[in-house]
């Protein structure tokens, strides 16, 4: 639906190879709001833009297998983003990308969380964005779902959860993000 955006851990999974990056974003917007052609392929190009792809008007024109894995995942949010939804959904958004990469892309979460009044639901194992982006986390473990901060949650007493918000990877994400891990 239109209120609802998501993106998958695998970007290949988001995006159609057979048709443009552009061509993709505008088909939604052509579909979901009944923009003309021309007017969908400017929201393409904008949303390119927003989610940070250097040379959007050019990149619009790129196939998904043209584009690096960190632009594919861009691309993948701006089609995600391309009809305003209220709530996106993100599969590992920093899969597959190196730590700077994956920290600008935290750092994109968080600007177009802002920018556009959106609420972030995410599915993650990587600290360093944990740390970074949720305000509220919820952990499945023996069957049960626990949420709370990341500051709640690390104070639970469940042996997991202590390695978890404890452990050696922990400490470096939770010190770097000010979060407190320990």
């Amino acid at each position: 639906g239109k209120d609802i955006g998501m993106i998958f851990q695998e970007p290949m999974t988001s995006l159609n190879p057979v048709f443009t990056v552009g061509e993709q974003i505008a088909e939604s917007v052509r579909l979901h709001e009944g923009a003309t052609t021309k007017a969908a392929h400017a929201r393409a190009v904008d949303m390119l833009e927003a989610v940070e792809i250097p040379e959007a008007a050019t990149r619009a024109n790129a196939y998904p297998y043209q584009l690096s894995g960190g632009m594919r995942k861009r691309a993948g949010l701006a089609r995600a983003l391309s009809l305003d939804p209220e709530v996106v959904f993100l599969d590992e958004p920093t899969a597959g990308l190196d730590p700077i990469g994956a920290a600008a892309f935290d750092e994109l979460i968080l600007d177009l969380r802002d920018a556009l009044g959106l609420t972030v639901v995410m599915v993650t194992h990587d600290l360093d964005s944990l740390a970074r982006i949720c305000d509220r986390i919820a952990v499945l473990v023996d069957k049960k779902i626990l949420t709370g901060t990341m500051a709640e949650l690390s104070r639970n007493s469940h042996p997991w959860i202590q390695e978890y918000f404890h452990g050696p990877r922990a400490r470096v994400a939770f010190e770097g993000a000010g979060a407190g891990g320990d």
